[in-house]
């Protein structure tokens, strides 16, 4: 079956082609009967506009554009999830790609997106403001997420990291851990760093920057798994170990119930962002709360508002998100 042009739409509405366009772009010099006749038939006929027209009209391709440095774990599909909704919630659809840690990557990414999107949401390791004046079109409205810059306009939203590790290792302390060890986060990550900077800097505030013990990840259960078998190793164990996301947490404490570690009598375990699988895994995992789709949301309102209206832009505005703890039964008070 042949598919239904404008021409048709507008014989069996009997008004104008230009009066159909105006009417489904959303133009005045329509009355709301004739814009409710032609939109009935429209539906009736599965008459689908063409993208480029539309575009010549209305200037809009009613796309986002999303680069993250991954796609992959339970952060970035929370983080997804709350872009996607907040962007349905204004009829625009949702351009997703990923970095994979790599500027040249990232770079090619933006570059394609240009053209594509009517505004861009960027959590990426690699925007500093020279990267961004290479590769970002001038004058798209943007929201950085996560990726805060000195001496820029753009808008930004970010975790509070450092407080939320503050409040992790405040609550280590009050459980009666002295010797916590650190499993960092990929180097190069902004949330990475903040994380161990809250780590380290509040141990130092309790005179015990000497028992802490660092060790390296890279965000993955993986990572977490073999942190947690260098625990094992050691001569003297740690007594609580902080991850620097969920998902390592996870990882080492499924190499410390292999060894018949008790958790957290012998070893306590905390971890970062709160993903859905944090509250299910045995014993579930204390963690740092960040509200991941609120985050994608609420970034996704603001580069909305820049769309919507270009004067009303929050130029320079910058918050942080909120980070709370959540304490469950991987840290509960020790035992004797």
């Amino acid at each position: 079956m042949k598919a239904a042009t404008i021409k048709d739409v507008a014989r069996e509405a009997g008004v104008s082609v230009a009066s159909v366009s105006r009417a489904l772009n959303g133009g005045s010099g329509v009355t709301a009967e004739t814009g409710q006749r032609i939109h009935e038939v429209a539906k009736r006929l599965r008459y689908v506009p063409h993208a480029a027209a539309r575009m010549l009209i209305t200037r809009r391709t009613n796309t986002v554009g999303a680069l993250l440095p991954d796609l992959y774990g339970e952060f970035f599909s929370e983080l997804i999830r709350g872009i996607d909704l907040a962007a349905r919630a204004r009829g625009m659809h949702l351009l997703v790609s990923s970095s994979h840690d790599d500027a040249e990557t990232a770079a090619l990414a933006l570059r394609a997106m240009q053209g594509r999107v009517d505004g861009l949401l960027l959590m990426s390791p690699h925007a500093n403001a020279d990267f961004l004046r290479q590769n970002l079109p001038q004058n798209i409205p943007t929201v950085l997420m996560n990726t805060r810059l000195s001496g820029t306009d753009y808008c930004s939203l970010s975790v509070d990291n450092d407080g939320g590790a503050r409040l992790m290792v405040e609550h280590m302390l009050a459980q009666g851990r002295q010797r916590i060890a650190f499993i960092e986060g990929p180097s190069g990550n902004r949330d990475a760093e903040q994380r161990k900077l809250g780590f380290r800097e509040t141990l130092a505030s309790h005179g015990l920057a000497s028992a802490a013990t660092m060790l390296q990840g890279d965000f993955s259960e993986a990572s977490g798994y073999r942190a947690g078998q260098q625990l094992l190793a050691m001569e003297t164990r740690p007594d609580a170990v902080f991850a620097a996301n969920d998902m390592m947490a996870i990882g080492c404490m499924a190499a410390l119930r292999e060894a018949g570690v008790r958790i957290p009598q012998e070893l306590a375990v905390g971890g970062f962002d709160d993903v859905p699988m944090a509250r299910y895994v045995t014993p579930s995992l204390t963690t740092i709360k960040v509200h991941i789709a609120d985050l994608g949301s609420e970034a996704m309102a603001w580069l909305g508002e820049q769309i919507d209206d270009s004067t009303g832009m929050r130029i320079g505005t910058r918050r942080k998100v909120s980070a709370e703890l959540v304490v469950r039964a991987s840290s509960a008070v020790a035992s004797g």
